[in-house]
Parts: C-alpha cells; sequence; structure tokens
C-alpha cells in the first residue's frame, strides 16, 4: 500500500479533524460494490469526489480522485481497508488534475 500524507485540519488538537487526497483504482470486479459509501459509513469519513472516469459499459476499472476527511485513525483504518480489497491507491497527486 503506498504511503498517504495526512495532514491534521485543528493543529491544536491532532487527534480531531485531518485530511488526504487519494486517487484509487476500482478493478471492474467491484464495479457492483459501494466501495466508497463503506469509506462514508464504516469509517465516518466526508468524502469529496474530486474527478472520476469510468470505463465505458462497465469494461474497465474506475478511477477516483477523493478528498478525505475525518480522524486520523478512521483515515488510516479506510486505507487498510481499500488495501486489503487490493485496490490501487496514488497518494502524490498534482493540484491541477488527472
Amino acid at each position: 500500500m503506498a504511503t498517504v500524507k495526512i495532514t491534521a485540519l485543528d493543529t491544536e488538537h491532532p487527534s480531531r479533524l485531518a485530511q488526504t487526497r487519494i486517487r484509487i483504482q476500482i478493478p471492474r470486479q467491484y464495479q457492483q460494490d459501494p466501495i466508497i459509501s463503506q469509506l462514508a459509513t464504516r469509517y465516518h469519513l466526508e468524502i469529496n469526489i474530486l474527478a472520476a472516469i469510468l470505463g465505458a459499459n462497465g469494461k474497465e476499472s474506475g478511477w477516483f480522485d477523493l478528498h478525505l476527511v475525518g480522524t486520523e485513525k478512521n483515515i488510516q483504518d479506510a486505507l487498510v481497508y481499500l488495501g486489503d480489497l487490493n485496490i490501487n491507491i496514488i497518494s502524490d497527486l498534482e493540484t491541477d488534475g488527472w
């Protein structure tokens, strides 16, 4: 699993909210599974989908550029969940997009 930089939003209370931006590749076999929804509900994360690329007719993997906000522990746990599913995580993103 890639090393992901997580930034505290409240520097006086770093155990509170943190954020990170990742890009994930969801393989075709998970197309019918609510992977992103699970991140929000299981790990209590606020998720903003910044961009997405989906293959035509569901024949290819889907790529999602995500901004995650939650506690550092919840973000780390969510990243482990994605890793357990063998979902490719890219963390070194350029700010100007794809």
